[in-house]
């Protein structure tokens, strides 16, 4: 196995455990350089974009990447953390990426983002758009056009994985890009709270305030962690208003709305409401899809719809979803298979055994049908069907069914599967099979059955 593969098939492992702002964070921006065999021992030389990554890497998370790359090696491993010159990425993924510039501009940008510590492919091109997530979409959006006028500060929550780093991080990119001179500064809370300790600690705080004060664009992820320490909700409190008084932009994520966050002070609270407060939702079937399909782009793969349709049918949380393309992808140019629905099956079976879980019973929408189609002594033509002949019309609303309790599909795409069928007519099957399983103990026993040929 080559540096390169050997390398896609750890991060394709890592991004399965840990979260999301983490492997964008730490994992990004790093490749295997080098590895040197000696007796025993085999040497893995890990290159890094600079040494605060190294050293973070070496401290946290050496033993998880040992393990994985001695089980996929079969060697002892011994890891070395260094630093390379910063990897320049033309993505070429839109108007961002793709605008004709004088190589000195693009040289600094890179070397912006690389300071403001922000991952260059987290674009608004990049970011897939749905119901659940356009108000923050359009905020987000607004604020780059007008920082320090529009929604300051711009407050956005919502849970794991929904995107919020995404959109904080694609304001300072467009920033940056309009003009890479523009001072901004990411950070977490937690770290935040660690940087004003070891400043009162080390009796830096003068340094700590230039750093926070002066700058156009504060973006701070998890703000819910300084609530309940006085100090740094005391601290943060000036450097918010130090901000907005010299006209410069904030952007917040949290996992809860500024109400709801126990312990935050009265005073911070408020001045999280002054300005938007929007919520991001869990990302639907479409919108996971389309998630898939940018992401398998980005990694130049041209992924079929239906396979990003199962991954998206099996896989709801988003931190997982890059995780399973990832790792779909690489266990295709391993294994040298063809990226189709099997291959997925088997890849998520893999990752229930390596969990520690009861690998999951996995089926397609072809499949479902399939097994209801032979139930009943039909073909799957016929339940696909527009004929209303009892004997098809009972399994086929069976099917739509399984496919809604079991799959999670929306009508819409239940709607297509069946023959383009308005979504009202799938939520009117699915009704009528509820009903009947209330009362009706042979269509109780049938459906077990189908379940049983089916998982």
């Amino acid at each position: 196995m080559d540096k390169l593969k050997l390398w896609q098939a750890t991060l394709a492992q890592l991004q399965l455990s840990v979260s999301r702002a983490e492997y964008s964070l730490w994992f990004t921006k790093t490749e295997i350089k080098n590895i040197s065999k000696e007796a025993d021992r085999q040497t893995v030389q890990i290159s890094c974009q600079n040494q605060y990554i190294a050293d973070k890497l070496a401290k946290n998370y050496s033993g998880q990447i040992k393990e994985i790359l001695d089980s996929l090696t079969k060697e002892a491993n011994s890891l070395t953390f260094n630093v390379s010159k910063p990897i320049i990425k033309n993505t070429n993924q839109g108007p961002l990426f793709s605008f004709d510039a004088h190589k000195e501009k693009i040289n600094l940008i890179s070397q912006s983002l690389n300071k403001a510590r922000i991952n260059p492919e987290c674009t608004f091109e990049n970011f897939a758009v749905a119901s659940t997530n356009e108000m923050a979409y359009a905020a987000a959006t607004a604020v780059s056009n007008q920082p320090g006028k529009a929604y300051n500060p711009l407050f956005l929550y919502g849970g794991v994985g929904v995107g919020k780093t995404h959109l904080m991080q694609a304001i300072g990119i467009t920033l940056l890009h309009r003009e890479p001179q523009t001072s901004i500064l990411y950070c977490t809370g937690e770290e935040f709270t660690n940087e004003i300790i070891e400043a009162i600690r080390g009796k830096t705080t003068g340094y700590f305030k230039r750093k926070f004060r002066n700058v156009n664009l504060l973006l701070i992820d998890d703000i819910q962690f300084i609530a309940g320490r006085a100090t740094v909700q005391e601290e943060f409190f000036h450097t918010f208003n130090a901000i907005k008084q010299m006209g410069g932009q904030i952007v917040m994520t949290s996992d809860r709305l500024p109400e709801q966050i126990d312990g935050l002070e009265d005073r911070l609270r408020s001045r999280f409401e002054g300005g938007l407060t929007i919520d991001i939702q869990e990302p639907n079937f479409e919108l996971r899809t389309a998630i898939l399909l940018i992401k398998a782009k980005q990694m130049g793969e041209d992924l079929p719809m239906e396979v990003a349709k199962l991954i998206a049918t099996h896989v709801a949380s988003t931190r997982k979803l890059e995780g399973v393309l990832v790792r779909v992808i690489s266990e295709k140019g391993l294994r040298k298979k063809q990226l189709d629905t099997d291959l997925v099956l088997s890849i998520l079976k893999k990752t229930d055994i390596q969990n520690g879980q009861k690998p999951r019973s996995l089926a397609t929408p072809d499949k479902i049908i399939k097994i209801v189609s032979d139930f009943y002594q039909l073909k799957s033509a016929d339940l696909k069907g527009t004929r209303r002949v009892k004997h098809i019309v009972l399994p086929r609303q069976i099917s739509i069914y399984i496919l809604r309790s079991d799959l999670k599909l929306p009508y819409q795409e239940i709607g297509r599967i069946f023959g383009g069928k308005d979504h009202t007519t799938i939520m009117h099957s699915e009704a009528k099979i509820k009903t009947m399983l209330l009362s009706n103990e042979k269509i109780k026993q049938e459906l077990q059955q189908i379940r049983k040929n089916l998982f």
